[in-house]
C-alpha cells in the first residue's frame, strides 16, 4: 500500500488561489482499471482509489502516513514564475519583434 502526498494547484477556471494551500494524501492504484464490455464504463475493484484525505500541513500528512504504516512519496508544489508585463508593452514603437497579423 503506497500513497502520494501533494498540494493541489489552482484550477484553470479561477485567477485566485482559493481552495489551495492544503495537502492531499491519495493512495496509488493496486489493480488496473478495466472497461466494462456491456456499458463501456471504467471499473476497478480497488476501493482505496476512492479515498482522498486532506491535511492542513505537510507535517500532518507525513505523520499520519508514518503512524498508519503507509509508504509514501511527497510531490512538492511548483511555484509559478510570474512575468511582469504591462498592457502598454503591446503598443511600444521600438518592439524587438514586430506585431503583425
Amino acid at each position: 500500500m503506497s500513497a502520494r502526498i501533494y498540494s493541489p494547484a489552482k484550477t484553470a477556471m479561477q485567477s485566485g488561489k482559493s481552495k489551495t494551500g492544503y495537502w492531499v494524501l491519495e493512495f496509488d492504484p493496486e489493480q488496473p482499471r478495466k472497461i466494462d464490455p456491456l456499458m463501456g464504463y471504467t471499473t476497478s475493484g480497488d476501493m482505496k482509489s476512492q479515498i482522498r484525505l486532506t491535511f492542513h500541513t505537510l507535517e500532518e500528512a507525513v505523520a499520519y502516513a508514518e503512524k498508519s504504516g503507509i509508504t509514501f512519496r511527497v510531490q512538492q508544489p511548483k511555484e509559478p514564475r510570474r512575468r511582469q508585463m504591462s498592457y502598454a508593452e503591446n503598443f511600444r514603437y521600438d518592439r524587438k519583434i514586430p506585431w503583425t497579423h
